[in-house]
């Protein structure tokens, strides 16, 4: 189906419950993107990523809301409400080349989930989460974002020196889904190794020592900020 489309996403909901007997738990993950400076992105495209990331994610959960409620039918009584898990990115906490497209929406996504956790979680008892995934290996994401030509580049710039693994956003899921995140709504995730929060080196570690020095020593030679007027 295309989560664009509200009867879609209708039908999907409604064929899960049918075969389960009830829903716990809804994954949004449906995700479109590429590389793009901003002024070759045609309003289409842009509009586009906004529709499958933005508007996908809240027509799954409006479709999915009457199975997810406390006391929704299939639901024990005793057992509150469902889970929400809505899958973005960490692109649009500062800025990213070519992919203002993807920026925009992921922040209307994160912006869902931290909406839908105070309002249904206060009236439905839904926690709703997202995970902000980095760069994971063998995922059409990497493959498009990072394909080989950039692939080492990229690591270079990554805290812990590596991609990550689908084992990895798996076990963030499970956290949020589980008891173990029984208190936790809300949040957006990060798993990306601390790659959003990296930056580039400017000076060798082994240099920062010596370069301290020397610019201690200058301003002991000649304090800064010192009147030089005689008045």
């Amino acid at each position: 189906g295309d989560v664009r489309k509200q009867e879609d996403a209708r039908r999907v909901v409604e064929a899960t419950f049918q075969h389960f007997g009830k829903l716990d738990i809804l994954v949004n993950a449906a995700a479109g993107n590429f590389l793009a400076a901003a002024e070759d992105l045609s309003p289409n495209g842009f509009r586009t990523v906004l529709d499958i990331d933005a508007v996908g994610t809240f027509n799954m959960c409006h479709a999915a809301l009457k199975y997810l409620k406390k006391g929704a039918p299939g639901r024990d009584s005793s057992s509150g409400g469902g889970s929400i898990i809505n899958i973005s990115a960490t692109l649009h906490y500062t800025a990213s080349w070519y992919q203002i497209h993807v920026s925009a929406a992921k922040a209307a996504v994160d912006a869902t989930t931290r909406n839908l956790a105070l309002e249904w979680g206060t009236d439905y008892d839904i926690r709703v989460n997202g995970i902000a995934p980095g760069p994971i290996g063998g995922t059409p994401g990497m493959s498009k974002l990072v394909p080989e030509e950039i692939e080492n580049k990229t690591r270079e710039y990554m805290p812990l020196y590596k991609v990550g693994e689908k084992w990895d956003i798996a076990m963030a899921a499970l956290y949020l889904s589980c008891d173990s995140g029984k208190y936790v709504s809300g949040l957006t995730m990060v798993v990306d190794g601390g790659l959003w929060l990296s930056k580039p080196r400017h000076l060798p570690k082994e240099a920062v020592k010596q370069l301290s020095r020397a610019v201690e020593k200058r301003s002991r030679a000649k304090p800064v900020g010192l009147p030089t007027s005689k008045l």
